[in-house]
């Protein structure tokens, strides 16, 4: 009801916003340049932020203020923008035809649809959709996650996993640096920012399987990040209730120096008030990133990137309540706390580019960076638990009241957990480029120290034993303990040509092949995978694009996989190895006369000496052992165009399943039978995932837009906390969420203010107002283990609690460019 009350004033908001002022008219038609009618050409009045769209014969209508200058803009797809002044002194204008001349330029928000790079599988992703996304987060992630293939069950992580992989199977880089993330976050509310910084960002390219030899050895994805060199000042101020950001860009007056900073602070503090463990959350995460670049001739560049950020968590939980169960059983769990959570996560990172670019055919880069992270995970947290059945007859006077005890109980959960990470890293990369060839090499060195102390244990009580309970003392119920202090060396190097070629009827053809070679000394693993692709462009009337794509996707532990639950490093562990076929189809198509274009992806991974792992939240808790073999298989669909003229929306669907098994696993059932399990659902089987990216605006004022996303992931598989038992896999509930954002364009670029007016020194300005969450649905995230003794209802002495996620908020945002 509340959310409906709240739609019906934004909708009376908006009506009433468009009763200005209207006295004279402008009317005509609006033309091309061979006098043909335009439609659904965008005729707006800039003095009042009011607008027509031309009919189908070309013919507009717009109110204009009588006995006063106005200025009008008229723009249309594939036509260049037109602005003029007019005044309309005491009558109205009639026969006003305006002639728009051929154009490829954009408006506004407009995008041409992109294609997918015909050289490889990285599809190019706007940056500026991330200004008016309704998400928690604010991370450019946000948009990831809408793409084929990727699924997040949780809004309050950047994090995401790719076509069955988990979360750190996926490669990120920044100006070809490679971004590492935090170790010891075990949940989303902990995570804070993300490193990249979207008011940084020129280009965003993504791949989600099949990608090229010189991205590194990892097993799902890459995430290729451009930061810009500005061409002029610029700056970005954004205040919301979930923190704020700055921005600020500039060009020296000779054009040889550029800087791109970027401050970013943010609480979700607000946010986190709505889970269901109330007490005092104080989360508070800041970062600092510049990146500078000087141009010493005009065959030599140099750059540096320099970053630091703080998040730190502290939590003082007081009581939680959760009903939970089925019609026939319906439970409620109580539990009352005491002690406190303080966590740290401290991340610096440096690197240092130069870029000899000695002719137009070769370029050579030389790149050194230094990764720093200290990570403080502390926590002494009691909780008294009460587990009730609750009455479930309809009409009975004590419907939905507790009716009996079934579980009574304490823990004591306790961590003093310290990790240190340092990377240092030397790389060279060379590039020819020349006719229909495009070769590129490169070489890295990493040196990497890890210092890491485990200490964490929890005590379980119910009705008053401890739990294991043995009759002659008291035990843990989980205890890890270990210091692990490593130090290695890490080098790859790789090598690969791209080739195009014209075939038979203007036919264009791809071929990319690759080689990369990785040596670990901890191992003393050394790996050679080679990669391929083709693409195929034929001349055909429909715009079409095959791609086929394979290669063997390595990868090396680099610490997480390492450590088991105990905390014990494994030192014989070796790499996840996958082997990725991928086919797909672009099609490019027109409806309504707009640019639509249709992604298609057929894939199926060999997956082998794979490392089985628990999810709980956004940790995963590694066996440590390569002791599994498995596969993924499904397929993606992306539609992406323009749903409404003049702006971009996207759809995809992904149907997948991922399978492991365990070689040589086997248990007793309550039988006495051995059975072997065989092959079972991976932590990342999700049979359906559906995300919704929609743009809207209302057609007599843009100025007025909506922004929607949606998302939808079947039922994952959660696990038993036994810990040798990985294949006992149980389904929680689907993943549904809508975020809906309402904004204001204010101030915009083609805005024009007396001169002198202190308002030109504003390029954009607008207001946003975004409802998270807005069918406010109980979606689940993990599930919390409750253990009971005695049985006194005759049910299971074990019940898995779910922990939800976020309830509906609201977001107020004002954001402005200069």
């Amino acid at each position: 009801m509340r959310i409906i009350v709240i739609l019906n004033i934004l909708i009376f908001f908006f009506a009433f916003s468009l009763g200005a002022q209207n006295i004279n008219s402008l009317s005509g038609k609006i033309l091309d340049s061979d006098g043909k009618p335009v439609e659904s050409a965008h005729i707006r009045n800039l003095s009042n932020n009011t607008g027509v769209i031309s009919e189908k014969d070309g013919t507009y209508s717009l109110k204009i203020q009588k006995d006063k200058s106005v200025l009008i803009q008229v723009s249309c797809i594939g036509f260049a923008a037109k602005s003029f002044t007019i005044n309309s002194e005491t009558t109205s204008i009639k026969n006003y035809n305006i002639i728009l001349e051929v154009s490829v330029s954009d408006i506004g928000e407009v995008s041409v649809v992109g294609e997918l790079s015909p050289e490889s599988n990285l599809i190019k992703i706007e940056a500026k959709h991330i200004d008016f996304n309704p998400d928690i987060s604010g991370n450019l992630e946000s948009l990831i996650k809408t793409m084929p293939g990727v699924s997040s069950n949780s809004e309050l992580s950047s994090q995401y996993s790719v076509r069955g992989g988990n979360f750190d199977e996926n490669l990120v880089y920044v100006n070809d640096i490679e971004i590492y993330r935090p170790m010891l976050v075990r949940s989303g509310q902990q995570e804070g920012l993300s490193f990249l910084n979207s008011d940084m960002v020129s280009s965003i390219q993504f791949s989600s399987g099949g990608f090229e030899t010189r991205f590194g050895d990892k097993m799902s994805s890459v995430l290729d990040i451009r930061y810009k060199k500005p061409i002029d000042f610029g700056a970005t101020v954004s205040l919301s209730i979930l923190g704020g950001a700055l921005h600020i860009e500039d060009i020296s007056k000779n054009g040889k120096f550029t800087y791109n900073t970027g401050f970013r602070y943010k609480t979700l503090q607000y946010v986190l008030n709505s889970l269901e463990t109330e007490g005092d959350y104080n989360p508070n995460f800041y970062d600092f990133q510049t990146y500078l670049t000087y141009k010493a001739s005009n065959k030599l560049d140099f750059d540096i990137i320099g970053y630091y950020s703080l998040n730190s968590y502290q939590f003082i939980p007081v009581n939680r309540k959760t009903s939970f169960g089925t019609i026939d059983e319906a439970l409620n769990l109580n539990i009352y706390y005491d002690g406190n959570e303080t966590d740290k996560f401290e991340t610096y990172m440096g690197a240092f580019t130069s870029t000899f670019s000695p002719n137009e055919n070769l370029s050579l880069k030389f790149i050194l960076s230094t990764f720093k992270t200290n990570e403080e995970e502390k926590y002494d947290i009691q909780g008294q638990y009460y587990l009730n059945e609750l009455d479930n007859t309809i009409g009975s006077d004590t419907y939905g009241d507790s009716i009996m005890n079934i579980g009574v109980g304490t823990f004591l959960n306790h961590a003093r957990n310290y990790l240190t990470a340092s990377v240092y890293s030397a790389s060279f990369k060379g590039g020819y480029y020349k006719s229909n060839n495009r070769l590129r090499w490169g070489a890295k060195y990493n040196y990497e120290i890890i210092d890491d102390i485990v200490n964490q244990w929890k005590m379980l009580d119910s009705a008053g034993y401890s739990l294991p309970y043995t009759g002659n003392s008291i035990e843990l119920y989980e205890t890890a303990r270990a210091t692990n202090n490593i130090k290695s060396n890490r080098i790859t190097a790789y090598i690969q040509n791209t080739v195009n070629k014209k075939f038979v009827n203007n036919a264009d053809f791809y071929f990319n092949i690759g080689l990369r070679a990785n040596y670990w000394d901890f191992n003393e693993e050394l790996l050679v995978t080679p990669r391929m692709s083709l693409s195929y462009k034929p001349d055909w009337e429909k715009a079409m694009l095959f791609r086929f794509s394979s290669g063997f996707y390595y990868q090396p532990p680099f610490y997480k996989e390492m450590k088991n639950a105990d905390g014990v490093v494994n030192e014989n562990i070796k790499s996840q190895k996958s082997i990725h076929f991928v086919l797909g189809n672009d099609y490019t198509f027109k409806a309504w006369s707009r640019p639509f274009k249709l992604t298609t992806e057929l894939y199926y991974k060999i997956l082998n000496d794979l490392i089985p792992y628990k999810i709980d939240n956004v940790h995963l808790e590694y066996s440590a052992e390569n002791m599994a073999k498995g596969y993924a298989l499904g397929v993606d669909f992306k539609i992406n165009g323009e749903f409404v003229q003049g702006i971009e929306s996207w759809a995809s669907l992904s149907i997948m399943q991922t399978e492991e098994d365990i070689d040589g696993d086997f248990y007793y059932n309550s039988d006495g039978v051995l059975v072997e399990p065989g092959y079972y659902p991976r932590q990342t089987d999700q049979l359906v995932n559906f995300s919704l990216y929609f743009q809207d605006y209302l057609p007599m004022n843009p100025s007025y837009r909506m922004n929607l996303s949606l998302h939808y992931g079947s039922r994952l598989p959660f696990s038993s906390p036994e810990k040798d038992r990985y294949d006992q896999v149980y389904r929680m509930k689907p993943y549904k969420r809508v975020d809906l954002g309402f904004s204001k364009v204010i101030i915009s670029e083609n805005k024009e203010f007396k001169e002198g007016s202190w308002l030109n020194v504003f390029e954009d300005m607008w207001i946003s107002f975004e409802i998270f969450n807005l069918l406010d649905i109980n979606n689940t995230i993990s599930y919390m283990w409750v253990k009971t003794v005695n049985n006194q209802a005759g049910n299971a002495s074990q019940y898995a609690v779910p922990n939800y996620l976020t309830s509906r908020r609201f977001n107020l945002k004002l954001t402005v460019k200069f």
